[in-house]
């Protein structure tokens, strides 16, 4: 931690609200980021960082400092991320597909795309939707390691410590995730362009 940062730190723990805004702008883009790969939806990323920025503050004076200040922030997000998937597993779901039920008969559901792609842009979209939708099937555990690790580049000792979990634990669990992974990517491959594509 750099003396600057040590000093907002100092004088954040301290109530000041514009040293917590300027210690905290550096991080911003990474928590809605890692939030953003967690619950795969921008709207649910953006209030998730809100919520991340706000419990940072209302605690950052139990901040200890035995682990760098960037691992307590990325800890705090997957926290608060994996606190709202698991709220989410106990509520309803609806599909878009099923049809709308009224007194005098049914109606499907109609939604307009907002974002139509360029041509030359839709394959790389259409790959970036599957490699996220893969992620998103992982286990809990599973797709938590990966996305600190492969996507948001933390290192084996940083993601032990904000998951709470030995290195070695971490190590397995990354290795498990990227099987399964290549797995699940090798299956759509296949239902995709057929099994002669190896």
């Amino acid at each position: 931690m750099s003396e600057g940062e040590k000093l907002l730190l100092d004088r954040s723990k301290s109530g000041d609200v514009a040293a917590f805004e300027q210690l905290i702008e550096g991080y911003q883009r990474k928590i809605f980021n890692i939030a953003l790969r967690i619950v795969g939806n921008y709207d649910d990323a953006g209030d998730l960082a809100q919520e991340v920025l706000i419990r940072i503050y209302k605690s950052i004076r139990n901040f200890k400092e035995q682990s760098s200040f960037s691992t307590w922030v990325y800890r705090i997000t997957t926290n608060v991320c994996l606190d709202e998937i698991r709220k989410r597993k106990n509520r309803k779901v609806i599909s878009l597909d099923e049809e709308l039920k009224f007194d005098d008969g049914e109606m499907s559901r109609q939604i307009a795309s907002d974002d139509p792609l360029p041509e030359d842009t839709a394959e790389r979209s259409e790959l970036r939707e599957i490699v996220n939708n893969a992620i998103n099937s992982l286990s809990e555990e599973h797709r938590v390691v990966i996305i600190l690790r492969d996507i948001q580049g933390f290192s084996y000792e940083e993601i032990a410590e904000m998951v709470k979990c030995p290195e070695g634990t971490i190590k397995s669990r990354i290795n498990r995730a990227r099987q399964a992974l290549r797995n699940i990517l090798q299956e759509k491959r296949e239902l995709l362009y057929g099994e002669y594509v190896k």
